[in-house]
């Protein structure tokens, strides 16, 4: 694939980057967390809100943090390039990995298909470390299989294992064992597991346990035994076993596997498990791929914390192993209608719509901004659903599509920024500290907003959040007060709190003055 796409695929992403706010509760709860890390002058533990933070390592939000020292705000465009750019990285990797394997047609299609696969698309534009442990496990496997091959260079046997501590340092313990577990298994079943010393040796574990004390020296430094003992026990060993945070039975990932390769799930595992069926899986880089697939569903299932994204290292494998397998096939129309699925459904979204909009609560719809992007994807539909059944094209067909989703996603980046109230407390914040500073107030208050502690960033003051039995006080001070306008009839103590008080609407928030 030419430079040139890259930053086309770059240039599809960047309005989203400039124009929409941070979200409350995981990109603005990271952006405070970087804040009070700078005001407390640490490097390795952080606090949220005074709280102890241990649930992610540094890397992430040292790139937070780096971000505000550079620019003395949060730059949406400089933190969503640590998204972006690892996902395009992602797709060079793997279509560099299989090059020799598949022709330039069928590496565009597996290119496209994995950059509009639902969670893929929406990890890349996205403030998360996610995308970043992603890259990290998909080039220490790349430079494993090297290895494996004779074709590692001098650096290999270093690279392989500061890449899989990089994973580790970006998201944890899916960053190390997801690379681990993939090579160890590819091993066994290769029946090479007595030459895993070449891989997994005194080198490799001298750079994990080189970086890993470090790591834990500095936050045994910083935050003491405590701080340590919740970074290694209560995040790993507790979530692993009985999570105390997004808890989920073993086949959760078999519920959400399905939305979270949208619009291509079907594709992807009709066509793997065809090729398992068919003993079409033949070759080593086959197999690895099969291998890191299942281990990392298989793994991930056993741990008691799950997620949807948790499943993201897996989602470059399913994309490419798909693309082998077809690349074999003569007759791919056998699996058009694996396709066509979706492409119906992407066709109903015009309608439905319509049909929301008008005979439901959703009224919001009723508006251009979704009639445009119901009608983009509504002609995209139609063209794959042409070039797959007229012409019988299947790679055809699922460029046509992707290429009509990138373009979705661009044209609607533009319209982002009118419903910026809606996604997060930026605006919001802005006209309250407006108020706050024409009325000569210090004191800000939330009553039931989505971490709406978060809201620190914009106010650089602390809030408090008030409870209902916060509401009785008859003194809270001179302050400002954040609600959602709805609350006030649903909640009579509040209503009494606010009432013959000055208030101003923003969107469906109230900044109220007390």
């Amino acid at each position: 694939m030419k430079t040139n796409k890259y930053f086309l695929y770059l240039l599809i992403f960047l309005p989203l980057l400039l124009l929409r706010d941070f979200t409350p509760d995981n990109e603005l709860k990271y952006l405070s967390i970087a804040d009070e890390a700078i005001r407390n002058g640490n490097l390795f533990t952080f606090t949220n809100h005074g709280e102890m933070y241990a649930d992610k390592p540094p890397l992430y939000l040292w790139i937070v943090m780096l971000g505000k020292l550079l620019f003395g705000v949060h730059s949406m465009l400089f933190l969503g390039l640590f998204s972006i750019i690892p996902a395009l990285i992602i797709i060079y990797i793997m279509d560099k990995w299989v090059s020799s394997e598949v022709d330039q047609k069928n590496r565009l299609s597996g290119q496209l298909m994995l950059i509009t696969s639902g969670y893929f698309v929406g990890t890349s534009i996205v403030l998360r470390m996610d995308m970043l442990m992603c890259m990290f496990i998909v080039l220490s496997l790349y430079t494993f299989y090297q290895i494996f091959l004779g074709r590692g260079t001098k650096w290999s046997g270093f690279l392989f294992p500061f890449y899989i501590f990089m994973g580790l340092f970006s998201k944890g313990p899916i960053g190390l064992l997801v690379p681990l577990l993939s090579v160890l298994v590819f091993l066994a079943l290769e029946g090479k597991l007595k030459t895993v010393g070449r891989y997994l040796g005194v080198k490799t574990w001298s750079v994990l346990l080189i970086g890993s004390a470090i790591w834990f020296t500095g936050v045994y430094i910083e935050g003491g035994s405590g701080y340590l003992h919740n970074l290694l026990f209560n995040q790993t060993v507790h979530r692993a076993i009985d999570s105390f945070h997004h808890k989920k039975p073993f086949y959760y990932y078999l519920e959400v596997i399905w939305y979270s390769l949208a619009p291509w799930s079907l594709l992807y595992i009709g066509v793997i498990l065809t090729g398992i069926k068919t003993k079409l899986i033949n070759t080593d880089l086959e197999k690895f791929f099969l291998t890191i697939i299942t281990v990392t569903f298989v793994f991930l299932s056993l741990i008691s914390s799950k997620v949807e994204v948790y499943m993201l290292p897996a989602f470059p494998f399913f994309a490419y192993l798909t693309v082998l397998l077809l690349q074999k096939r003569k007759q791919k129309n056998t699996f058009s209608v694996l396709i066509a699925v979706p492409l119906v459904a992407l066709c109903l979204a015009l309608p439905a719509i319509y049909v929301l909009s008008r005979y439901t609560t959703m009224s919001f719809l009723n508006n251009p901004f979704f009639y445009l992007l119901g009608s983009l994807l509504l002609i995209s539909s139609l063209v794959s659903l042409f070039y797959l059944y007229k012409q019988k094209k299947l790679n055809k067909s699922v460029n046509a599509l992707s290429i009509g989703l990138l373009i979705t996603i661009f044209i609607g980046s533009f319209f982002i920024s009118s419903f910026n109230g809606k996604i997060g407390y930026r605006e919001l914040s802005k006209s309250g500290k407006e108020i706050a500073l024409q009325k000569g107030i210090n004191s800000y208050y939330f009553y039931n907003l989505d971490r709406g502690e978060n809201m620190d960033v914009y106010l650089n003051k602390e809030l408090k959040e008030l409870k209902e039995s916060d509401l009785n006080k008859k003194q809270l001070g001179h302050a400002i007060l954040f609600i959602q306008t709805a609350d006030i009839e649903s909640t009579p103590l509040l209503k009494e709190v606010v009432s013959g008080k000055e208030k101003m609407i923003k969107g469906k928030y109230s900044i109220v003055v007390l």
